[in-house]
């Protein structure tokens, strides 16, 4: 069975090309574009990873992380943050919010399957 991965994406090209690549590699994948579905969504998929961009309207990745990590049905679930932003700091308080797992845009493809690769 294929492991699967909810993308946490707002952007509709980033999106797509996270889902066409990572079904590329043999992975069932939910896409998610509103922040404010995650908790629900990944309930109900059950991911074996999650990607989740860090700046979504309403509520922030960082958010969602901490949220995700705090619940303890999806406490156990990697996830892999993707963010635009890459600046002094910002990869230690994603990390201390929970991910497990930091990639910056724009994502190189070989970085990209290689990070969800470890961590699924």
């Amino acid at each position: 069975m294929a492991k699967r991965i909810l993308v946490v994406e707002d952007n509709d090209l980033n999106r797509k090309l996270f889902c066409d690549l990572l079904r590329a590699h043999g992975y069932s994948v939910e896409p998610v574009s509103d922040g404010r579905e995650v908790l629900d969504k990944a309930r109900e998929f059950i991911p074996n990873l999650m990607i989740m961009d860090i700046q979504l309207p309403h509520i922030s990745g960082l958010e969602l992380i901490e949220a995700i990590k705090a619940d303890k049905t999806l406490k156990t679930i990697p996830v892999l943050a993707v963010t635009a932003y890459a600046g002094t700091g910002d990869e230690q308080r994603i990390r201390a919010a929970g991910a497990e797992g930091y990639i910056s845009k724009p994502v190189s493809i070989g970085p990209f399957v290689e990070a969800v690769n470890k961590l699924i």
